[in-house]
């Protein structure tokens, strides 16, 4: 009979606390998406303070009930300026919330609760109010000079950078 008391096995552990997002297979980078649609916002960069100020307009492309991209494949062709994820550039981003969990594994942070891959459950991070769901202004619903109306105070949205 086995002692269950013991160490745990590193396997037991789930994947994005035993490996790093450069030794990520495909399937797992893109499950560690929570689908929040939080990067799929406008933003602007203050050029004097490099601090980073996040809008209500989501990109054309972000479906703002399931926080989705209709496009996902072809994103990066579609939008101009659409940013490519990688392991290297997750660390760079730092727009990137602190809630996104590619920012959280690039700092060796746990992921949240509310995470589909913590929880079981992809609509939790909806639930927690984690997410721009039906909240998200897109952006061919409004003329592109008004898109700095839509600029989030401080209090706008919990944990952004």
């Amino acid at each position: 009979m086995s002692d269950n008391t013991g160490p745990k096995d590193c396997s037991e552990e789930p994947f994005w606390k035993r490996k790093s997002l450069d030794h990520m297979t495909s399937e797992e980078w893109e499950a560690l998406c929570d689908g929040c649609g939080r990067c799929c916002l406008q933003k602007y960069k203050n050029a004097k303070t490099g601090k980073t100020a996040y809008t209500y307009v989501s990109c054309y492309l972000l479906d703002i009930r399931t926080c989705r991209c209709k496009s996902y494949v072809k994103r990066h062709y579609l939008v101009k300026g659409c940013q490519v994820l990688t392991p290297d550039t997750a660390v760079q981003f730092r727009w990137l919330p602190k809630t996104c969990a590619y920012r959280l594994v690039a700092e060796g942070a746990d992921l949240h609760w509310w995470h589909p891959l913590v929880s079981g459950d992809p609509g939790t991070v909806h639930q927690a109010g984690m997410s721009v769901r039906n909240w998200a202004v897109p952006e061919d619903m409004i003329h592109p000079d008004d898109v700095e109306y839509f600029i989030m105070t401080a209090s706008g949205f919990p944990n952004l950078p």
